[in-house]
């Protein structure tokens, strides 16, 4: 079973094999938690996220989906990219914030990472209310079938940790 922790911190700075970025669809930088990771791990990631979009994902990463390229000068080996949902009051776009978990797990698989870390995906920008984006986030991280050994969640704030420390408690984790 994987282990799922939680750290009050900055995800630039976890040593994991791979950190997940909440990118846009471009992969190409941006603000939040993207521009954060972009800035950190320097051209290298630009360069490779370039290479990205020039061969499989030429029309921007799919809303859901992930992919990996390396991290540059973060002390990760890894960055996984995934574009979360934007939220909205009267659609269900649950399964694809979900999506952007499972997916993200899958990728760390292929590429061999044990230790991932997770930003709150979708609770920025994308204005996802951050008490059910730890639900469904937790939930996904315990169903997914994966070989990654920890799944950190290194949270911005102490707002944020404690919603994911209430939910990880009320799911039995």
């Amino acid at each position: 079973m994987t282990a799922i922790t939680l750290v009050l911190g900055d995800l630039t700075r976890q040593e994991v094999d791979a950190v997940v970025n909440a990118a846009n669809h471009t992969i190409l930088g941006g603000g939040g938690v993207d521009g954060a990771i972009h800035r950190a791990a320097g051209p290298k990631l630009l360069e490779a996220c370039r290479r990205v979009r020039k061969t499989t994902f030429r029309e921007g990463l799919p809303t859901g989906e992930a992919v990996a390229t390396i991290a540059g000068d973060l002390p990760a080996q890894w960055v996984i990219h995934t574009v979360g949902p934007t939220w909205a009051k009267t659609i269900d776009k649950s399964g694809l914030l979900a999506s952007c978990h499972t997916r993200s797990l899958a990728v760390a698989d292929e590429v061999g990472a044990r230790t991932v870390a997770f930003p709150a995906i979708s609770t920025g920008a994308y204005h996802w209310p951050l008490d059910d984006a730890a639900r469904i986030a937790l939930a996904s991280v315990r169903e997914a079938s994966t070989e990654v050994e920890e799944v950190r969640f290194v949270l911005r704030d102490e707002r944020a940790y404690d919603v994911f420390a209430a939910e990880l408690e009320r799911q039995g984790l």
